[in-house]
């Protein structure tokens, strides 16, 4: 067996399938484009989807790659067991409808054994087969030639996520030896393939062969497919002889930065140990992350970037470092990784910028928890309770990022328990309702054989032309082919050419007419979306009889291609103009060109000021106003790169690229269609921005037609206005609006003036009618008055005299009922609560509230009921005073 470092291992895994014909795909996003199942890129298997239901046809069959994954379902484990983590990379190879189960059994068998390559043990391998699957149980046996007491039937080794393709599987395991049994001779999971810690499950291999239909039947697979999977980490700790996967070249280098930090050793304890490995797991997850575009926040990939980090600061503090350190040691991670991702590398500065500014916030929510806690104590000890409620501490930990076990340090400084059950209670809630909502993979659509079927190419000719004549060469109706398809369906229509584009890249497809060679219209194009191999597939309607191979003009609308034009050519021009305004961490996240509008979601950690919208706008309209030339070039990628072209967010790219160059302003790779200079433009007005999610935002803008109607709408507003309040010109508005405004403010202080006089002449009718229970003296009246405010300042006037014990207000405002209570100290000494009073009364005019015991509140939605809540003041004093 070979010593070899994390990068050579990498390399040769990528190198030994590349010399199998396979092509080397680089690692997606950790952030998954166009699929809605997955909060993030979570296996090898996850960006191949398309191919594997047949979506998309891929250029080479044979595919192979290392792509980074986050999975963060048992996050608690990290650091606990020796091969959890939240950031992880999965080595594997694919077949799609290509080599199927002896080449994927024999060529790993071949790495794995080879003394070419990893030169393992023949001796310390087993396997595990599902017990129905006989090819593969006689593939190993008989061409691999291993012993059957190293082939262990097991009935979970079938690969299923729900409907689509699925199948049988089988893992290899390496015997780690008696050092790592960690069970006893005869427990049940003592055996390759169960849970154990000496049989280390090193690579699954999936033989993707049924359709799991919706009924829940399985049909065969129209192409068969392989997905294998070796985990990077865990080979590597095989290799290294580690103990666990930390102890490898990814991890340590890092361990070592955080004992260089912290002035503790790695091997202290096993606690600190644990702290150390989760620190080392989560900043790397976090760099990989952030750098991909995904940013912290508190809902979605944003909280689990927080949790992440906070987690991190957290077993910082149990190494005694008090202080940001994260930033420290993302450099380690980008040397590490930047062999095989030079992104971390390259975006170092704004990963840390957003990593400092995430540990400095949680820092000061730290200190703002500890307040909250003790607030907790002290109105614990008020009671005389000695115990924190478990509610209390979740609420802390969940929703104010508190750690519970700073929560035990300080509660056991005052003397003080947690209800520990009722937390734990609280954190199973929680559990479930994460488990109700965890997605895995996501199910794949059923594999249909008719797309991957269409074995014929579809030249694309709308960059030059808008119609052509082409011949019809498939039809599909009601899922098949046919030769013929007659008025008053829809169909499916493949031509060997066409000026349609179909939807792709954020570009909405194009719409437009079949006409037959006498010039009728028989079939309406309603929209059009590329095949597996990138065909354009038109969906239409029939409105006469169409026939395979005759001859038919296509057409497209020309007014709706030239205003997606201008949308796609002006979506460019916002993109730059984005970077320079915001700066280069503002990638696109996704986009839509329309017709009748552009939308542009990007990535940025802060909100977009206005100011910062007019000088993006003004960028992009500047553009256009100088009227560019709008060129196009086709290229290879590596020379697109050189010549400084972005690509845009989640577009896979062939060897041979287009790229569309905007002056020396902006150079994307796009293969959508765009406008001949900036000028057809005409306008460009961005009509909203927000926020969508963690560190992304959306922006929506308009050009030419409708931009114009846009202004136009808002300009007919304002004259409207304008002329409302006789204005010579609506150049006036501001002044008079201002003017305005001074006016109103100077009635309402008069308003609250006459309220305020009025509330003081009440006052001295009510706080006069005074009755008394028992000694207390109460005053219960409704008044009249503007609003709750003005009940709080009767209470504050009530307080600095002697009329009453207690006073109970209520104020009847359209629909709804407002109650006050308050309580002098005499009251309380007897027992009495303004918070018992607001809740015995509040239900009679159907509300509820709470408060102090000299103080409380409550609204109420029945107006008519309340004379019966104010007499039923002097019931609860009765009652409350007699027990």
């Amino acid at each position: 067996m070979k010593t070899i470092n994390s990068t050579e291992l990498r390399q040769m895994f990528l190198d030994f399938f590349e010399g199998k014909g396979h092509k080397i795909e680089k690692s997606a996003s950790l952030v998954p484009v166009e699929d809605p199942t997955l909060l993030w890129v979570n296996s090898g298997v996850a960006t191949m989807k398309k191919y594997f239901d047949g979506t998309v046809k891929p250029e080479n069959p044979r595919i192979a790659g290392s792509q980074k994954s986050i999975r963060t379902n048992d996050i608690e484990n990290v650091g606990v067991t020796a091969r959890h983590h939240t950031l992880f990379e999965m080595l594997g190879n694919f077949s799609i409808g290509d080599y199927f189960k002896e080449e994927a059994i024999v060529w790993a068998w071949e790495f794995l054994t080879s003394p070419d390559w990893l030169g393992l043990d023949s001796e310390k391998l087993f396997v595990t087969v599902y017990p129905e699957d006989e090819e593969a149980y006689a593939i190993w046996k008989d061409k691999v030639g291993l012993k059957e007491s190293h082939i262990v039937k097991e009935e979970g080794n079938f690969w299923d996520i729900g409907e689509g393709p699925c199948g049988p599987n089988t893992e290899i395991f390496y015997d780690r030896g008696e050092d790592f049994n960690d069970l006893a001779e005869d427990d049940p999971e003592n055996y390759p393939g169960g849970e154990n810690e000496r049989w280390l499950e090193i690579w699954n291999l999936v033989f993707s062969q049924f359709n799991h239909k919706p009924d829940h039947t399985y049909d065969p697979l129209p192409n068969k497919n392989i997905d294998t999977g070796m985990g990077f980490e865990r080979m590597l700790s095989v290799l290294q002889d580690a103990p666990t996967n930390f102890e490898t070249d990814l991890f340590m280098p890092i361990i070592e930065k955080i004992e260089g930090l912290s002035g503790v050793s790695y091997t202290s304890s096993k606690e600190k140990q644990t702290s150390f490995k989760v620190i080392a797991d989560h900043v790397r997850a976090l760099a990989f992350a952030i750098g991909d575009g995904a940013l912290p926040g508190n809902e979605g990939r944003g909280y689990v970037l927080r949790r992440l980090l906070r987690r991190s600061v957290m077993h910082g503090r149990r190494l005694s470092i008090e202080k940001p350190f994260l930033t420290q040691l993302v450099p380690v991670v980008a040397d590490i990784m930047k062999e095989h991702y030079p992104e971390v590398e390259e975006k170092l500065d704004f990963i840390n910028k957003v990593i400092l500014n995430e540990e400095e916030r949680f820092l000061d929510t730290l200190a703002e928890g500890l307040e909250r806690v003790k607030e907790l104590v002290d109105a614990q000890k008020a009671q005389k309770g000695t115990r924190l409620s478990g509610k209390d501490v979740f609420q802390l930990y969940d929703t104010f990022g508190f750690p519970v076990e700073l929560t035990e340090e300080v509660v056991k400084e005052e003397a003080m328990e947690i209800d520990i059950e009722e937390f734990e209670a609280e954190m199973e809630k929680q559990r479930q309702r994460a488990r109700s909502a965890r997605q895995t993979e996501g199910s794949m659509a059923v594999q249909s054989a008719l797309l991957n079927n269409i074995n014929l190419s579809s030249e694309f000719i709308g960059y030059e032309e808008d119609s052509t004549v082409a011949t019809l060469k498939k039809i599909i109706a009601e899922e098949e082919f046919v030769d013929s398809v007659s008025e008053g369906s829809t169909a499916r229509l493949v031509f060997d050419q066409t000026p349609f584009y179909a939807e792709k890249g954020g570009q909405a497809g194009d719409m437009g007419m079949i006409l037959d060679q006498d010039n009728n219209l028989v079939g309406r194009v309603l929209s059009v979306k590329p095949g597996p191999e990138g065909q354009a597939i038109h969906e239409v309607e029939i409105l006469s009889l169409l026939t395979v191979e005759e001859t038919y003009e296509l057409a497209i609308d020309q007014k709706r291609r030239r205003l997606i034009e201008r949308n796609h050519t002006a979506t460019h021009l916002l993109h730059q103009a984005l970077k320079d305004v915001l700066g280069d961490h503002a990638n696109q996240a996704g986009s839509l060109v329309e017709a009748n509008h552009l939308r542009f979601d990007f990535t940025h950690f802060g909100q977009v000021t206005p100011e910062q919208l007019v000088e993006m706008e003004t960028l992009v309209n500047q553009k256009i106003i100088e009227n560019h030339i709008v060129e196009t070039l086709e290229t290879t990628l590596d020379q697109a790169k050189e010549l400084g072209a972005m690509a845009l967010f989640g577009e896979k790219y062939g060897t041979d690229v287009r790229v569309v160059i905007i002056d020396d302003y902006s150079k994307e790779l796009c293969g959508g269609t765009h406008v001949k200079s900036t000028a057809e433009i005409g306008l460009f007005k961005i009509t909203s921005e927000s926020g969508i999610g963690a560190g992304t935002r959306r922006m929506t803008a308009l050009t030419s037609e409708g931009a114009y109607q846009w202004m136009e709408k808002r300009l007919a507003v304002l004259n409207q206005a304008s002329q409302a309040l006789k204005l010579q010109s609506v150049m006036d508005l501001p002044a008079r609006i201002s003017q305005l405004q001074t006016e109103m403010k100077e009635l309402n202080q008069t308003n609250e003036s006459l309220h305020a006089k009025l509330a003081n002449a009440q006052a001295e009718d009510i706080f006069t009618n005074v009755q008394t229970i028992s000694g207390i003296r109460f005053i219960s009246e409704e008044i009249k008055a503007k609003d709750m405010n003005q009940l709080r300042q009767l209470a504050d006037k009530w307080k600095q005299e002697d009329s009453s014990d207690i006073l109970v207000l209520g104020l009847r405002n359209e629909e709804k009922v407002n109650l006050i209570v308050s309580l002098k100290e005499q009251a309380i000494k007897t027992g009495l609560k303004a918070g018992d009073v607001i809740k015995y009364i509040a239900p009679y005019v159907n509300g509820g509230g709470g408060g102090r015991p000299d103080f409380a509140q409550a609204g109420g939605k029945k107006p008519e009921g309340l004379p019966e809540a104010l007499k039923a003041v002097s019931d609860y004093i009765e009652q409350a005073l007699s027990k």
